[in-house]
């Protein structure tokens, strides 16, 4: 049994103009950055064998904070990494539902199949996408054997993982939430994923971190 630690990345610019990041490698802000400090410090107390994380820098910056003090190196793991959006990369939730409606339209209404208008690179399936996070996800407690890992990933990586643990079709609307810089508790137990806490971000309340930063 190998519990996991899913964490999604602290805050980003372009989390709060909801600006679409995908493969764009958008480093944390300052309160990214807090969220990380404060993570790290909540995670302080807890044996972790391993810390992976996507090989996105917004991602490896919160990584880092984990790790810091551990004397663990962080691990990449680029299937970690957030859905490909292909075009729509780089533009606001509002730029893509004028430029492309019936592509968005699509995205929202989470069409397994839709073909998203390529950009730098081809976009990805949210087939294919939730194909390679859970793999991801699964693969990596299944190779390393080890009681309790840390994953730091990506918003669209956690949808994934929270719906198959869940066994949460796509139809069915997004019923939890999935936060910067969250702790996401799940069990691994040879064959299938559990989900055992979602979406703890008690560390993150600016009472607990004032507390902190005052002592």
């Amino acid at each position: 049994m190998t519990e996991i630690l899913l964490i999604r990345h602290g805050e980003t610019d372009w989390n709060t103009e909801r600006r679409l990041q995908g493969h764009l490698d958008i480093a944390l802000n300052a309160e990214g950055v807090r969220q990380a400090q404060a993570l790290g410090r909540a995670l302080r107390g807890e044996a972790l064998d391993a810390i992976f994380s996507s090989d996105l820098g917004r991602a490896r910056q919160t990584a880092q904070a984990i790790a810091a003090g551990r004397g663990i190196a962080v691990q990449i793991e680029t299937g970690l990494r957030e859905r490909c959006y292909g075009a729509f990369e780089g533009l606001r939730h509002a730029d893509i539902r004028e430029r492309y409606p019936r592509e968005y339209a699509a995205w929202q209404a989470r069409e397994l199949d839709a073909v998203l208008p390529p950009g730098a690179q081809p976009a990805e399936t949210l087939r294919d996408f939730a194909a390679r996070a859970v793999g991801a996800v699964a693969g990596l407690a299944v190779a390393h054997n080890l009681r309790r890992i840390a994953l730091v990933s990506h918003g669209g990586v956690l949808e994934c993982i929270c719906r198959e643990a869940r066994g949460i079709g796509w139809a069915a609307p997004r019923d939890f939430d999935i936060r910067n810089a969250s702790i996401n508790r799940l069990h691994w137990n040879d064959s299938a994923l559990r989900v055992l806490e979602w979406g703890d971000i008690a560390h993150l309340r600016q009472d607990v971190l004032d507390e902190i930063d005052r002592s």
